[in-house]
């Protein structure tokens, strides 16, 4: 987005019947997120929506079928502050499973509504005016608002196009006296890059040695393809003992919507975490809970979570394998990014807007990720999608 279109967003924001009130704005930079406004640009156009992540096939039956169960039973009414007990053991069953570690379902795992509660809890609790927490662009888009809301700053380190790699080296001499925090995100919203063990070997050295705090992000923990794993930082020791790892029910589950995530952080850190979250949204849905606690009694359902978008990543690329668009690496959760640059030289916003106007496909523009809004001309495509939608995009796709 370049600054030009930018210049509806207002530094001050007047109070409608009160012409004299002004509000200063917090975020005078900050409007629309792209989500929304790609999305509502697709439904005016009638385009095929693979700009905003979310599914276009419905989230389990059966798990539906316990929502409606648990409402009937009575769940209806506020339900502990951290989440129920019977899904904060189920978490921290599925936890040991998975990772090797042991969490405490009483003090170290929360029940949010939804990631984005759960990274701005997290981010408010890390972060005190004059802090600066390190981010890596193209980074998710509420990690920075937040961290200003907190009175901090953002320093900001570019990942290695194209492979979307992060240099240590780059991270080390970048850490000042007031850095206080760093953000990892694994999978990665948007490239589809994962950390490996050596990337969270490092990540530990640099944490170790600088006494930060550290936001892991892993909301597409279980989208992960060719036989890689993923390196919660809830695998490595000396990366747990200072680190809330943020995790999503809706990604995982096809349920975004209904908005439960959770957060898992050491007991001080816990402790601090619960202290925004009561004040935030205090509690989130009850019927939902006891449904997704007695829904993870199977874990078949998101261990097979990897070969069911892995089929639909490589059903979308072979789809385009011979048109103009150039596939970029993706190695986890459910987005594909696509270099353009050999259809046209128009910056990737203008080019997502032609594309939703034009031709009907809706996408999103991956400069608006980077603080300095680097553009490399490139999209990114949503392939939670049902193969149907997929072909019918792709053959619109084929003809540019």
């Amino acid at each position: 987005m370049t600054n030009a279109q930018r210049e509806d967003y207002h530094a001050s924001l007047e109070i409608a019947g009160a012409p004299d009130l002004k509000l200063v704005s917090k975020l005078p930079d900050v409007g629309t997120t792209i989500f929304t406004v790609m999305s509502r640009l697709a439904n005016e156009c009638g385009a095929i929506n693979l700009s905003q992540g979310f599914p276009d096939f419905a989230c389990p039956e059966a798990l539906v079928d316990e929502v409606t169960r648990a409402m009937r039973e009575g769940h209806n009414q506020y339900p502990p502050m951290a989440g129920i007990e019977s899904l904060r053991q189920a978490i921290a069953r599925k936890i040991e499973a998975l990772y090797g570690v042991r969490v405490d379902p009483e003090t170290e795992v929360t029940v949010v509504s939804g990631a984005t509660e759960g990274l701005y809890n997290a981010i408010t609790a890390a972060i005190r005016p004059g802090d600066e927490a390190i981010i890596f662009d193209p980074a998710y888009d509420s990690y920075d608002p937040v961290i200003r809301l907190a009175g901090g700053s953002t320093r900001r380190i570019a990942m290695r196009y194209p492979e979307y790699a992060i240099d240590w080296d780059e991270v080390e001499d970048s850490v000042s006296p007031r850095t206080r925090l760093i953000i990892v995100n694994s999978p990665h919203n948007p490239s589809g890059a994962i950390l490996r063990a050596a990337d969270m070997q490092a990540l530990s050295g640099i944490a170790n040695r600088h006494d930060l705090c550290i936001i892991s992000d892993e909301v597409y923990e279980h989208i992960i393809f060719d036989g890689e794993e993923h390196q919660s930082v809830l695998r490595y020791p000396a990366l747990r003992e200072r680190a809330f790892a943020i995790f999503s029910f809706g990604k995982t589950y096809h349920a975004t919507g209904w908005k439960v995530g959770y957060c898992v952080a050491p007991p001080a850190l816990t402790a601090e975490y619960r202290k925004i979250h009561q004040f935030n949204t205090f509690t989130t849905c009850t019927p939902m809970q006891h449904a997704l606690a007695r829904f993870m009694e199977n874990s078949a359902h998101y261990l097979e979570l990897p070969a069911f978008y892995q089929a639909k990543r490589d059903h979308l690329r072979e789809s385009l394998r011979d048109s103009r668009l150039r596939a970029l690496p993706c190695s986890g959760t459910y987005f594909q990014l696509f270099d353009y640059s050999a259809i046209s030289d128009k910056g990737d916003y203008d080019f997502a807007q032609r594309l939703t106007r034009e031709h009907g496909v809706a996408v999103i523009p991956v400069s608006v990720f980077h603080g300095d809004h680097t553009d490399h001309k490139v999209i990114r495509v949503c392939f939670a999608k049902h193969e149907a939608t997929l072909d019918r995009a792709a053959a619109i796709l084929r003809r540019l």
